[in-house]
């Protein structure tokens, strides 16, 4: 095998893991469930294509075979994740999760806010 190569396939092995672990460490950590689903749809995906990069390359120098192997593991990788994640959080959006007030989006923030300030409008006309 040539210098380079090992070299890119060194390269991509390690982008690759360092991409798989911080998305299994954002899956620990994050502190509610539409947070941690950016994990390992985002990162780890990322991950595992640079791995497979690197097996492209590693295989590709053999002069024998030609391998689509990791091709058809890439392609069904970067299609199923996001559509697994969306489905994740429809399932979640309809049982209706609770998701903390810093992750709601603007549009769910002024609804929270309409909704108290209407709240302390109608407490004040009822007090004497």
């Amino acid at each position: 095998m040539q210098h380079w190569m090992e070299w890119a396939v060194a390269f991509f092995l390690l982008l690759g893991g360092s991409f798989v672990l911080i998305g299994s460490i954002g899956l620990i950590r994050m502190p509610d469930f539409f947070m941690r689903l950016h994990g390992p749809t985002k990162a780890t995906t990322l991950g595992m294509g640079g791995i497979l990069l690197g097996s492209i390359f590693y295989f590709s120098m053999s002069p024998e075979t030609i391998s689509v192997h990791e091709l058809l593991i890439t392609l069904f990788l970067l299609i199923t994740a996001p559509v697994s994640a969306h489905m994740l959080i429809k399932t979640a959006l309809h049982h209706r999760l609770k998701a903390l007030e810093r992750t709601l989006g603007v549009s769910e923030l002024e609804s929270r806010q309409m909704n108290l300030s209407a709240q302390a409008n109608r407490s004040k006309s009822t007090d004497p």
